[in-house]
């Protein structure tokens, strides 16, 4: 058996980074941009009104008598020039018009007519929002990066009308096992529910992919070599159960009769001991159990980093976070241990009692995985201890 790090850097050498193309902004949330977008034009554009107010032109004291000459709005400047003894009405947002260089809010007015008065506290501050003062033509937003909300509409205020992308990675998954149904069958007595390759499908998907839930691959030969078939064309094969070596196991040997090649087998690690990788129809092919919770928790450690550095974001594990342990845990064994965990107030994390790697009830509570590295010694309640963090 390899360990974890071990398998993960075999499965980053695995993957050969995707073209791109370039798409348009409005279609660009979650994909990975992957060169700097340069900003066209100065943002605010021009030196603009921070409040409702009036325009003025140099200092005035508190009581001055100022004639009213015009009005500026957001999108109509007004064209004239305010002098000494003048001001304009504006609003938020609407440029400064030439001469003025500061607003007093309307609240330290009192409108007579066509003229202001000014009240005490009308000096300060001057609400200018100066020219660039956001940022400048030619300032670049920074790739590679997962292109969030807040940057598509920075992105837009830079009049970026669309951005180089990297392609979507197309996964494949494959359930296996005579065992299984699709969710609203009826199973017989001795089936169960196939429920893995929907949560795969769905963290894929969050990760920028394009996933496609291939039919269940039944224990028969011909009938996986059948559904390998389908998965021709993606760039990354994730099978799902029948990657060990029992008798039933067929994934590894079909696979070789189709040309793939295996990089590892077996991991120092629990849950997903019998993991595979390798590389299939020039695609990462992935090979994890079939218990619930060994596929997720595979599946968060290996098919998520491997996506995200396909996607051009680099080789990079699984972040981790720590927390303080809520209670004392014996040392671990040779085999590094990801065990479901809850956050609890005041920064503390704590395992759950079981931690049956086929009950997906106890994973669906967990919001952690609480790292063991191998050979870890006992921890105490109150020491700092790292965790990977889940259904986010």
């Amino acid at each position: 058996m390899i360990t974890v790090e071990e398998a993960l850097a075999k499965v980053f050498a695995l993957c050969a980074p995707l073209p791109q193309e370039r798409v348009a902004l409005i279609e660009a949330a979650g994909r990975v941009m992957l060169a700097p977008a340069q900003a066209q034009r100065d943002q605010p554009p021009f030196a603009a009104s921070a409040m409702d107010g009036y325009a003025l032109c140099g200092p005035a004291p508190a009581g001055a008598r100022l004639r009213v000459i015009g009005e500026a709005g957001a999108g109509h400047a007004f064209d004239g020039r305010v002098g000494p003894g003048e001001a304009a009405r504006i609003f938020t947002g609407a440029p400064m018009p030439e001469g003025a260089d500061r607003v007093v809010i309307q609240e330290n007015v009192t409108r007579e007519d066509n003229h202001i008065i000014l009240n005490e506290g009308a000096e300060e501050p001057r609400h200018v929002r100066p020219m660039g003062a956001d940022f400048r033509a030619g300032d670049r937003l920074s790739a590679p990066r997962r292109l969030r909300p807040v940057d598509l509409a920075l992105l837009a205020a830079m009049n970026v009308p669309e951005v180089a992308v990297s392609r979507r990675p197309v996964v494949a998954i494959i359930a296996t096992g005579d065992e299984l149904v699709m969710p609203g069958e009826e199973p017989h007595a001795d089936q169960i529910i196939a429920s893995n390759g929907f949560a795969l499908k769905a963290m894929a998907e969050a990760e920028g992919a394009e996933a496609r839930l291939l039919p269940i691959a039944r224990d028969d030969k011909a009938h996986l070599r059948a559904v390998f078939e389908m998965a021709r064309g993606a760039d990354v094969i994730v099978t799902i159960g029948g990657a060990s070596v029992g008798d039933h196991d067929l994934v590894a040997p079909v696979s070789a009769e189709l040309g793939a090649s295996r990089a590892f087998y077996k991991l120092a690690m629990r849950p997903g001991k019998p993991l595979m990788a390798g590389r299939l129809f020039d695609a990462l092919m992935l090979g994890l159990p079939g218990n619930p919770v060994s596929a997720i928790v595979t599946a968060t450690l290996f098919l998520l980093p491997a996506l995200r550095a396909l996607q051009g974001l680099g080789a990079l594990p699984a972040p981790t976070r720590r927390a303080i342990l809520a209670e004392d845990l014996p040392a671990n064994g040779p085999r590094a241990h990801y065990m479901r965990a809850r956050l609890e107030p005041e920064g503390q994390i704590r395992p759950f009692a079981s931690q049956d790697s086929a009950l997906l009830g106890v994973l669906a509570g967990a919001d952690a995985l609480l790292v063991r590295p191998v050979h870890d010694p006992a921890r105490k309640a109150g020491g700092e201890i790292r965790y990977i963090p889940i259904n986010a």
